[in-house]
């Protein structure tokens, strides 16, 4: 019995996403520790605990206990609205909760993000969109669910992050299918709205959108494209990476970290790391694509969209060609939140796909998977 129970787990297992993840975090954690020496260390604490992170979402049986989710998500939303009261603000953002008595600080916007695409994955497997996609009424039930974490958020303010989380919804709605009506309508009242939407947004969200329209680049992104233009084709040495090691390129261990892969291994090195994200983006959508489980198809789909949103915006930032966000490389800026949150939501595809068609966590799979027979 428990051979037939790994053998199955090892089958349904996808190695591919484990093959791409592994180059990004072991470049990352060299590049960071050349950057930053005394970072390397913390970075390696962060990879231990997503290892850890990683275990645990993946041998927790997540079908059985799928009623928790909407008191998850619902708890996430008690601690974003717990920041308005009791937040702790940093550089005129009030973005954490400190716990008491072990001086330790939560930031509720980074929690919420597994809650969320498990929350999506919960209403739309429950009630999944018949052939011409949903109509008005699950439309705004299920905006309803998008839209409250990102005011939350937006009113931190982290624009950044809220934004990440509208995108991510909105873009798993649209590939599972929603009436082309109400994209239309969107779309029209998006272009009416414009000007009142710009007028909303705080001093330093309209300075850094002037500073992309105008004709010379912020001092930011001026030291990262000069950082770029030195790489060349292959790159140079860490001794000769003047730009990073001079400390004229800024925080070249996170938001910029695309700037110092370039300077680092040049066009080919660059060239080589957006085609790992490509590849893997593309194999999450093909997840999703072969999929009739919901629950797997929404993940998958989610993480493509969180791989796909973080990589361009860094990107365009460091090369000029959006406004400068605290959004980080995917899987390789330095930063614990953001990387445990994508083991988490990695664990927990994998999960679903190598127990689907097992009775490893209930004696009837009928009440693990309502698909299976």
């Amino acid at each position: 019995m428990f051979k037939k129970i790994d053998r199955r787990i090892i089958t349904h297992f996808d190695y591919i996403i484990m093959a791409l993840i592994l180059p990004l975090i072991l470049v990352s954690g060299m590049l960071i520790g050349e950057v930053v020496p005394a970072l390397a260390k913390k970075h390696t604490v962060y990879v231990l605990v997503s290892i850890v992170a990683f275990i645990f979402f993946f041998l927790f049986p997540i079908r059985r206990f799928s009623w928790l989710i909407p008191l998850l998500y619902w708890f996430n939303i008690g601690l974003l609205i717990a920041v308005e009261f009791f937040g702790i603000s940093r550089l005129g953002a009030k973005r954490w909760l400190e716990l008491p008595f072990i001086n330790f600080t939560l930031q509720p916007s980074e929690l919420i993000k597994p809650a969320f695409v498990l929350m999506l994955a919960y209403l739309i497997s429950r009630n999944p969109p018949p052939h011409d996609g949903y109509r008005i009424k699950d439309f705004l039930k299920l905006s309803f669910f998008i839209l409250l974490p990102f005011i939350l958020i937006a009113k931190e303010p982290d624009l950044g992050t809220a934004m990440v989380l509208m995108l991510l919804g909105f873009g798993v709605l649209f590939v599972i299918g929603v009436y082309w009506k109400i994209w239309a309508s969107i779309a029209v009242a998006l272009v009416l709205s414009a000007p009142l939407l710009y007028g909303q947004l705080h001093d330093y969200q309209k300075k850094r959108i002037h500073d992309f329209l105008s004709e010379k680049p912020s001092y930011h992104v001026q030291q990262s494209i000069i950082a770029i233009g030195s790489g060349g084709l292959s790159g140079n040495s860490m001794e000769n990476s003047t730009q990073t090691q001079m400390k004229f390129l800024p925080i070249a261990s996170s938001d910029f970290i695309f700037a110092y892969v370039v300077e680092r291994f040049g066009f080919l090195g660059a060239l080589l790391l957006v085609s790992i994200y490509a590849i893997l983006i593309l194999h999450l959508f093909s997840i999703s694509w072969a999929n009739k489980d919901y629950f797997v198809k929404v993940v998958s789909l989610s993480l493509a969209f969180l791989f796909f949103i973080y990589m361009s915006v860094n990107i365009a930032m460091t090369i000029g060609l959006a406004p400068v966000v605290g959004v980080p490389l995917p899987m390789f800026s330095y930063g614990g939140s953001s990387f445990v949150n994508f083991m988490i939501i990695i664990a927990i595809l994998q999960n679903l796909m190598a127990f689907r068609f097992t009775f490893y966590y209930n004696s009837d799979r009928r009440l693990i998977d309502p698909l299976a027979k």
